[in-house]
């Protein structure tokens, strides 16, 4: 299994809490292994385990966080009426469900428009620390990602309240856009993933269980994948400059059989990540240019317009004609 990192400043989060209570923290950290000094990175079975040992604590796997204790077993409990779901727009459903019997606040949403899934999140009494909705995000996603065996690349990530001071960790973990100041907590994907079939078992589910909630962190983390390089590496480059498959693995120094099998364990592939990159430009030159159609087709490094139509429908369930018109109608309003 491999490491993942996790910064200073989310132990710190996870620790406020106990403080807040009046908590020696210092036996904590020690239990968990971690160094009291806080000023290094730590692993994640190391956080997996301040994450437990702070759950029993307080009774509570949300970090006193919601209106109502997430109470010890609650995350198995989910794991088990969501594992059945054919599909993953089901299983969001019902975890969405689960979430808001168990917290009773924040409560979530799920709305779907112009192909994207949005997860709103509400609070009755006001922003709470964003690390409460970094908590719920993570809890959430973490699971759907092993629920379908591969990550959900993210659109964007929005927080009610305001930005913690000196955090570039929150922008860093999402591998999307971060906003803070927002009327609502959400976040957003494209709607097509909801399609995605669910592919574990039971037995696969008590391996998970095992070892959870460390490994929640692999399966949710952006920042340090070998997908989020090959994005950074094809943003930074026009599409007709975009390397082949063979080029590519070359110049990360692996072999193509290597580079296809690492993209394959993180649920991704090549042709994916094109795509993706593709949909989101494409979606920003509809949004902020007058260019037509075609001449964005031909921006994107498509021959045919008709080969960029048919691709946009894929991605967004409408022309990018009709996309364009909605935006537009959509900041008249705003």
């Amino acid at each position: 299994m491999s490491r993942t990192v996790i910064f200073p400043g989310f132990v710190r989060d996870a620790l406020g809490p106990l403080l807040d209570r009046g908590m020696d923290v210092g036996p904590v950290l020690a239990e968990a292994g971690i160094d009291a000094e806080l000023t290094q990175p730590v692993s994640h079975v190391q956080y997996g385990r301040l994450w437990l040992i702070i759950s029993e604590r307080l009774g509570d796997e949300f970090f006193g966080l919601a209106a109502q204790p997430m109470r010890p077993g609650s995350f198995s409990l989910m794991c088990h009426a969501i594992l059945h779901a054919p599909t993953l727009e089901r299983a969001l459903r019902r975890a969405l469900r689960f979430m808001n019997v168990v917290l009773d606040d924040p409560r979530a949403t799920l709305r779907l428009h112009d192909g994207e899934a949005e997860i709103l999140l509400t609070d009755r009494d006001g922003p709470r620390p964003a690390f409460a909705y970094r908590t719920y995000w993570l809890i959430l996603m973490g699971v759907l990602c092993w629920l379908v065996g591969r990550r959900l690349p993210l659109i964007r990530v929005d927080f009610a309240g305001s930005a913690p001071p000196d955090r570039a960790d929150y922008h860093q973990f999402f591998g999307a856009p971060v906003t803070f100041g927002q009327p609502h907590s959400r976040l957003v994907f494209a709607a097509r993933y909801l399609s995605l079939p669910t592919i574990r078992d039971e037995k696969a589910l008590k391996t998970f269980l095992r070892a959870a909630p460390g490994n929640i962190l692999l399966r949710y983390r952006h920042d340090q994948d070998l997908t989020t390089r090959i994005r950074a590496r094809l943003r930074a480059c026009a599409s007709d400059d975009w390397p082949d498959f063979d080029t590519l693995a070359r110049d990360l120094g692996l072999s193509t059989a290597t580079l296809r099998r690492r993209l394959r364990s993180e649920g991704q592939s090549f042709s994916v990540i094109r795509d993706e990159i593709r949909h989101r430009q494409a979606e920003a030159m509809l949004t902020r240019t007058e260019l037509s159609v075609a001449d964005i087709a031909a921006a994107l490094g498509y021959r045919e317009p008709s080969a960029f139509y048919r691709a946009f429908q894929k991605w967004s369930g409408v022309t990018p004609a009709s996309y364009r018109q909605t935006r537009q109608r959509a900041e008249k309003r705003g």
